[in-house]
């Protein structure tokens, strides 16, 4: 099989693409940064290097490849809404024409739980509880992008779509790091009580999924899966693991919620006021995220794409350790 990976120079792009080549599939990659790639191309990947808001690049991406695994896209919770909208929107669009264009048989598209996200707490959430308004941005484009995705099923278009839930590994530069160094500027704190438990998902366990949606057929079709390791745990048990192992010291202050929210009230409206309007170091999204419960109903993945984790969260959070240390050396 031959298949096409976009935003391969990202952390589950990339390693889903290796992930792939080493199952034996042909693989064409494309992302913005060749040396992003670089390592994929040693083993074999084949790079388009572009930009996927034009959609004849998106054309020559999806000639001659049976599959499509849409892993590009802008994350993040500050912003205009227009650079999320045609990172996430206008850019599957461009895909989806392109796979229906060149007869492209699948597309598995890379979504997300920020759908879910409204600042309350949520155990065990089932793919059917969208809420009614979006707490930011990119939460409310990834969902677009979806509609757009199952929208193609009517013109022969095989999709699926997978919402993976803090993924973490060897590569991972998003939520670890940003932690590590909120820590490293002494401004991370628990707040709240701290015993909010959260969903994580190996990356490993996600390649395993992605490749499961390669080749899952009949029923599995047409759905959107939460993907997760299936097994909540304390968020800031998981925090303090990774600094421990860091050699850092533990978080042990405490930060009331209405306190921590407030103040990133304060700091969101500020930062609008200034010129450029910067990003804020605390908003009120992340004090939610990092204070709340939120884990995922995983039984359909488990059903349909036979999904089974088996990596641990611990097995996946020493190597992103050692990947990182690696990293600052």
């Amino acid at each position: 099989m031959k298949i096409l990976v976009t935003g391969a120079s990202g952390f589950i792009g990339g390693r889903f693409a290796r992930f792939a080549l080493e199952q034996g599939l042909q693989v064409r990659v494309n992302g913005r940064r060749p040396e992003g790639v670089a390592h994929l191309v040693k083993r074999g990947a084949e790079f388009i290097q572009g930009d996927l808001s034009d959609p004849q690049l998106a054309l020559a991406l999806c000639d001659d490849v049976e599959a499509v695994v849409h892993c590009a896209g802008a994350v993040g919770v500050w912003g205009k809404y227009e650079h999320f909208h045609q990172a996430n929107v206008v850019v599957t669009e461009n895909i989806i024409e392109a796979c229906l264009k060149k007869h492209v048989r699948r597309l598995v598209h890379l979504s997300s739980p920020s759908i879910y996200f409204d600042g309350q707490s949520h155990v065990n959430i089932s793919e059917e509880q969208v809420p009614k308004r979006f707490s930011d941005h990119y939460g409310k484009t990834k969902y677009l992008a979806e509609q757009q995705v199952f929208g193609a099923q009517e013109f022969g278009l095989e999709v699926l779509a997978v919402r993976p839930r803090f993924v973490t590994g060897a590569g991972d530069t998003s939520i670890f790091p940003r932690l590590i160094r909120m820590h490293g500027k002494g401004r991370l704190s628990i707040i709240g009580n701290g015993l909010n438990k959260v969903d994580f998902t190996s990356v490993h366990n996600l390649n395993d999924a992605l490749f499961s949606c390669l080749l899952a057929a009949g029923p599995a079709l047409g759905k959107v899966y939460n993907i997760s390791n299936g097994a909540p745990v304390p968020l800031w048990d998981v925090v303090n693991y990774v600094l421990r192992q860091m050699g850092l010291a533990q978080v042990t202050r405490h930060i009331p919620y209405g306190l921590a929210y407030s103040a990133a009230t304060l700091n969101e409206g500020i930062c609008k006021l200034i010129p450029g309007q910067p990003e804020p170091g605390l908003f009120r999204l992340g004090v939610a995220v990092m204070a709340k419960d939120f884990s995922l109903d995983i039984s359909r993945a488990r059903e349909l794409l036979d999904y089974d984790p088996q990596v641990s969260l611990w097995t996946a959070l020493d190597e992103f350790c050692q990947w990182w240390k690696h990293q600052q050396e």
